[in-house]
């Protein structure tokens, strides 16, 4: 079980993540969403595993993807967006932003929505509306590097799991595919193509994944 990605989103426009695969708790952004695009305002990502070569272009993609999901999920919905070996959790607050954890689909579910709870309280409680309103800014949030880390073990989580007694599993809402949030007629190769947050190496990555068949573990 691993995270990959935390962070905190204020959204505008995402892209989408169906390619990639990942097998930790890595990153958590907090990405700002109230307006289209999306912007990341802080996040920890884990990108260890990937050789200096394909690291950078798998950092865009958690991006983008991260992005994607955070647009798409409403003020006080959760909702986990499985994509091949990984899941995407999402919840969205109705100040504006959305705190996105990446992981494999062995990390249980409501410890992943309950560090989610504990990363956004906190990040609001450090930083009022204010801070992130307008502009793009990028806010230091230095606690993500912590959890990224200490969270692994989801039995780490466990006393925060047990304060969150409002978490229901029946009430966070479950997608198969990313593309399954997409609107009518979207497609990740209109996201990537349109993207402008990856680097023409990313995309070029992404485009000789797809033609190899293997455009599934891109991330």
């Amino acid at each position: 079980m691993k995270i990959r990605y935390i962070g905190v989103r204020f959204p505008r426009s995402l892209p989408d993540p169906t390619g990639w695969s990942m097998a930790y708790i890595p990153p958590s952004p907090i990405i700002r969403n109230e307006s289209q695009p999306a912007h990341e305002l802080c996040c920890a990502k884990n990108t260890a595993e990937w050789s200096r070569w394909t690291a950078g272009s798998v950092s865009e993609f958690m991006t983008l993807f991260a992005k994607t999901v955070a647009e798409r999920t409403k003020p006080g919905q959760r909702q986990d967006v499985e994509q091949q070996e990984h899941t995407f959790h999402a919840y969205a607050r109705s100040e504006g932003i959305c705190g996105i954890i990446i992981s494999d689909h062995e990390y249980p579910l409501l410890t992943a929505h309950s560090l989610l709870s504990k990363v956004v309280d906190e990040f609001l409680a450090k930083n009022p509306r204010s801070s992130f309103a307008s502009g793009n800014p990028t806010l230091n949030f230095p606690e993500l590097e912590d959890y990224i880390l200490r969270y692994q073990n989801p039995q780490e989580a466990d006393n925060i799991t047990k304060i969150q007694k409002e978490l229901d599993e029946t009430k966070i809402v479950l997608h198969k595919t990313i593309e399954s949030v997409l609107q009518r007629g979207e497609k990740i190769d209109d996201l990537v193509a349109k993207s402008d947050g990856l680097s023409a190496q990313s995309k070029m990555f992404y485009s000789q994944a797809k033609k190899q068949n293997s455009c599934c573990s891109v991330m």
